[in-house]
């Protein structure tokens, strides 16, 4: 129970700003286990974006009650996946080689397709969350951050990791076990039910095959993924959740 308890710190700490408590204890070991657990990292993002939304949408207007939300989204994960985005944006964009690819999406700095790529990406998911009901996105928060990260999370079992000598290789290369992997399904899959009609499972049908598209076209160029690669897709796959909820709301 204590080995799974830092193993679940370990994890959030990674995924999230969240203060590493002083008694848990860390180990390099854990780190790919932690993978396990991104759904309830984002059960824990989404359910904290739901209330900072919450609170400020009975003192702001509504769109600025999304804004503040989103903000807290990114202050609290360190704007972690969208980093990842915009370094795959650069990546793919201006490599037109495996190593070049690579090579782009480990430089620090942010070029012209990741600034374009991210500021499309913010406006996209603004308007989609101001497309939703105030009762109903607290709810779709939820459900939105922690399904698209066990979705993203899935490429560790499906396809390999790109980087060969990297020093974050040892975490992503190994694919979960059967155990761990299911478990990440049905923590990624169960929050889904706060949206209160099963027809909303269909979401995951759509978000789904948006990873595998990802999957193929990051397979194209670089032969797998990297830990960008899990953040882009998180990201995309958001959109994705967002633009299928309302797509069944308005015709299914």
């Amino acid at each position: 129970m204590k080995r799974e308890l830092n193993i679940f710190f370990t994890g959030l700490s990674f995924f999230t700003r969240l203060p590493f408590p002083k008694w848990a204890s860390f180990k390099e070991e854990y780190q790919h286990e932690a993978i396990k657990y991104f759904p309830i990292a984002g059960l824990i993002i989404g359910g904290i974006a739901a209330f900072v939304f919450y609170l400020f949408n009975l003192l702001l207007p509504f769109n600025l009650a999304v804004i503040v939300s989103m903000a807290a989204t990114a202050l609290l994960t360190g704007a972690l996946h969208e980093d990842g985005f915009m370094d795959v944006c650069d990546g793919f964009g201006g490599g037109w080689t495996k190593e070049r690819i690579l090579e782009i999406m480990k430089d620090s700095l942010i070029g012209a397709f990741g600034v374009t790529g991210i500021i499309f990406l913010i406006i996209t998911k603004f308007y989609c969350q101001f497309s939703i009901s105030a009762n109903q996105l607290p709810l779709i928060l939820i459900a939105a951050h922690s399904s698209t990260r066990m979705v993203a999370a899935s490429l560790v079992n499906t396809h390999k990791y790109a980087r060969v000598g990297n020093s974050k290789a040892k975490d992503y290369s190994q694919k979960l076990s059967p155990g761990n992997f299911i478990f990440m399904l049905i923590t990624g899959i169960l929050p889904l039910a706060l949206l209160g009609n099963l027809k909303f499972f269909l979401i995951l049908i759509p978000v789904y095959l948006c990873k595998v598209l990802l999957g193929r076209y990051y397979n194209k160029w670089i032969d797998g993924y990297t830990g960008d690669c899990i953040g882009a897709t998180q990201q995309v796959c958001e959109v994705v959740f967002y633009l299928s909820y309302l797509s069944l709301l308005n015709y299914l």
